[in-house]
């Protein structure tokens, strides 16, 4: 159903609609940026490095506000770097990553980024339940860190994934960018640590397993180059991991160490990011056309019953484009009232993060909840308090799945 749909459905009952839920866009393409100070961005900024377009945005991890104007935590805005904070963050890969991947994708597609980048840091940071034991462990020898940490509210793996939740209410994540590795050079448990987090990041968003992961290279003539040796090992713990050459970046900043690129180079690494994303992704790059598909709609009676319910078809519907067998993946019951809350069963053909919403008549949220479920049948709650008779829109979404229904709620 798409927004245009919503509105006619709306207005034909009489009601005043000032917005209304809108559904992720199946063209607006997200991804995932981490890593250490490679990936926040060590080259100065220059002027050619201040004018974007408009296509490629940033959905801001930390509050940026004192470094760039209007750059509020979770907001989303033109990809004016620096993309990661403001903590000594400069121009990084990901902002001539996204620069790229506009420039040759299809006028229709947007680009989002997410970055969460803490220099000197560990793989071991971005442990979702080891990262305290990290944080711990470095607060007297390298006390700096905390406050690049705190940028992420103490714990960065927490906040890029509470980002990544809020990007999928508006686009679809297509993959992720890594640069990390420099501070574990000497790790050989490295590479299988990295997988550990890439396998918590599709299970936390309840993504599919087939999203593409690029780690790029460290400088090949730097302090840190021993890491190369672990990168190159990445591909054997994943199909999905692929290798981005640091090949002919030699130049590095003047830090003594050899260890960060030259602006020139974060320019040039981050087209390469991008070409490399675009040869894997390939035929996914392209925009879905968009089509109206036919609506359905329940009605909740005050006795608790479902006066009616439809069947879910073939297709999925993604921020008012079909998509062609999407309700394999997902597909929602009759929904109805039991006890005190709205109860909303769903059939899944895989374990994931299932986010259910609840939307106003205005578009605004009045409820929602976000489970990890497994495969088969599962009924998920939504609590009633609060809400007045009148209409919904509920949302179900599962990675790019998603299926939006209306509710007549009557109490």
């Amino acid at each position: 159903m798409n927004v245009s749909r919503i509105v006619d459905l709306f207005l034909g009952m009489g009601l005043a609609v000032s917005s209304v839920f809108a559904a992720p866009d199946p063209n607006f393409h997200i991804y995932l940026a981490f890593g250490q100070s490679n990936m926040e961005g060590q080259g100065n900024i220059e002027s050619q490095d201040r004018t974007v377009d408009e296509r490629f945005r940033v959905l801001w991890s930390a509050d940026n506000a004192s470094c760039n104007q209007g750059a509020s935590k979770g907001k989303w805005s033109t990809a004016k770097p620096p993309l990661a904070h403001c903590n000594n963050a400069k121009l990084g890969p990901t902002d001539y990553f996204g620069r790229t991947m506009v420039e040759k994708t299809d006028s229709k597609i947007k680009v989002g980024v997410i970055v969460v980048a803490v220099a000197g840091c560990s793989i071991q940071l971005f442990d979702k339940a080891n990262y305290q034991n990290y944080i711990n462990s470095v607060k007297n020898t390298q006390s700096w860190m905390t406050g690049y940490i705190n940028q992420y509210g103490g714990n960065p793996y927490g906040r890029l994934i509470d980002m990544a939740k809020k990007a999928q209410e508006d686009g679809v994540i297509k993959g992720i960018i890594f640069h990390q590795g420099e501070t574990d050079a000497g790790d050989g448990q490295w590479p299988s640590k990295v997988k550990k987090v890439y396998d918590n990041i599709i299970k936390d968003l309840g993504l599919e397993n087939d999203i593409p992961f690029l780690a790029g290279e460290v400088l090949r003539t730097g302090s840190s180059k021993g890491a190369n040796n672990n990168i190159a090992k990445l591909p054997q713990q994943s199909k999905n991991f692929y290798i981005v050459s640091s090949e002919g970046f030699n130049q590095a900043l003047g830090d003594g160490q050899n260890v960060h690129f030259t602006a020139q180079e974060y320019r040039d690494f981050g087209k390469r990011y991008a070409e490399k994303m675009i040869e894997v992704l390939g035929d996914k790059l392209k925009p879905v056309s968009a089509e109206e598909s036919s609506s359905s709609s329940e009605t909740l009676s005050s006795s608790s019953e479902v006066s009616s319910s439809s069947a879910v078809s073939s297709s999925s519907t993604v921020g008012g484009i079909v998509i062609p067998n999407a309700a394999r993946t997902l597909s929602v019951g009759k929904v109805s009232f039991v006890g005190g809350a709205l109860q909303v069963p769903l059939s899944l053909s895989r374990s994931g993060v299932v986010n259910v919403r609840l939307y106003s008549v205005l578009g605004n949220e009045v409820a929602n909840v976000s489970e990890s479920v497994e495969q088969g049948t599962k009924t998920v709650s939504l609590s009633k308090r609060g809400l007045h008779s009148g209409v919904y829109v509920l949302n179900v979404q599962m990675g790019s799945a998603s299926i939006t229904k209306r509710i007549d709620l009557n109490r």
